[in-house]
């Protein structure tokens, strides 16, 4: 189902526009979808032919997908594991201080070696309302006011449902643009449609290096945008919109972390209207890659602080429950026999 299905659905049980406004803005709040305001009752405001038809919309929005487990943090995240209608599953992570992060397909197709989201490939894309669905799910558990699109999948293969949840996020969700987080390896339509939507999110760009052959080899099925490239096309988008790009870049023990990167980094986007967030990777004892030790994490961090790059450490929410992306689905699919221990928490 996507969002114009909804008030369509709305419109043929006769609702106008702020009928449906209405109506949608309880769904999005995670409220049943006749809650009135304080000062005007559902029974004075909605037309009768629309309150006989809300329970079968509740139901059909209700049916889009269902918890199926929790996992809380002990940084204060929650990991949720949804299943959609279909019986695929996506994650949804509670962020602490209000966030939640969305997954927008099921699976992903590019295909990052240090993904586990990757390494089972696309499987199908998450409809409009299903992806603004994880956010009235999340809004049962707590206050959410910033959204990003970081979870599984590529929110540029779904572009068309992305922009319009976004758009209704935006909106009727009552979240601020810069609070709307897209995240992407770097797929040129983002940087030609997003400028000309109504509601224009904050970027965040998976870097990951500066070397554009490792680029290559981690992001195999990305499009191939050199780091420079991609550096100057979320150059011109940040100061289009007037906020910073996040810039992404797993930390993967030798293979990164290097001093050669650094100076890398410092050469792309010292002077850029830019925040580069280091991402620890949340790795297991047996995975290929590994984070790296913490204080060679702190180093590169004043490194490039000192030297006028706008750092910060972003560990993924939930490490201590194999929280990182596509873990939680992966244990959920996989034999029991077969699942491996839980990395400790640090």
């Amino acid at each position: 189902m996507r969002i114009p299905d909804i008030h369509q659905r709305l419109a043929d049980l006769g609702a106008k526009p702020a009928h449906a406004g209405r109506v949608v803005r309880a769904w999005l709040q995670g409220k049943p979808l006749d809650t009135g305001t304080r000062h005007q009752h559902t029974e004075n405001f909605l037309p009768l032919s629309v309150r006989d038809g809300l329970p079968a919309l509740s139901a059909e929005l209700d049916g889009l997908l269902r918890l199926s487990a929790e996992h809380p943090g002990n940084d204060g995240s929650a990991r949720l594991l949804v299943k959609l209608r279909d019986g695929q599953m996506v994650e949804s992570v509670l962020l602490p201080r209000d966030g939640l992060c969305v997954s927008t397909q099921v699976g992903c197709a590019v295909g990052c070696l240090f993904c586990m989201t990757g390494k089972s490939g696309l499987l199908r894309q998450v409809g409009s309302a299903e992806i603004v669905a994880q956010v009235a799910l999340a809004r049962r558990f707590r206050p959410v006011k910033k959204v990003v699109f970081m979870g599984m999948g590529e929110p540029a293969h779904n572009l068309e449902n992305v922009v319009e949840a976004i758009d209704l996020l935006g909106t009727d969700g009552g979240i601020g643009h810069k609070n709307l987080v897209f995240s992407t390896v770097g797929d040129l339509r983002v940087f030609e449609r997003l400028p000309r939507e109504r509601v224009k999110p904050a970027l965040a760009l998976s870097l990951h290096t500066t070397r554009a052959d490792l680029r290559e080899r981690l992001l195999p099925k990305a499009p191939r945008i050199t780091p420079d490239e991609l550096v100057d096309l979320g150059e011109r988008y940040a100061r289009d919109i007037g906020y910073p790009i996040q810039y992404q870049w797993t930390l993967l023990k030798g293979i990164n972390d290097s001093p050669d990167e650094m100076d890398g980094i410092l050469r792309l986007l010292k002077g850029k209207y830019a925040v580069l967030n280091l991402i620890p990777y949340n790795s297991l004892d047996e995975d290929e890659y590994q984070r790296p030790d913490g204080e060679r994490i702190v180093q590169m961090v004043r490194y490039l602080h000192s030297r006028g790059v706008l750092t910060k450490v972003r560990n993924s929410a939930g490490q201590d429950v194999e929280g990182g992306c596509g873990q939680l689905r992966a244990r959920a699919l996989e034999p029991i026999a077969t699942r491996r221990p839980r990395q400790p928490a640090s």
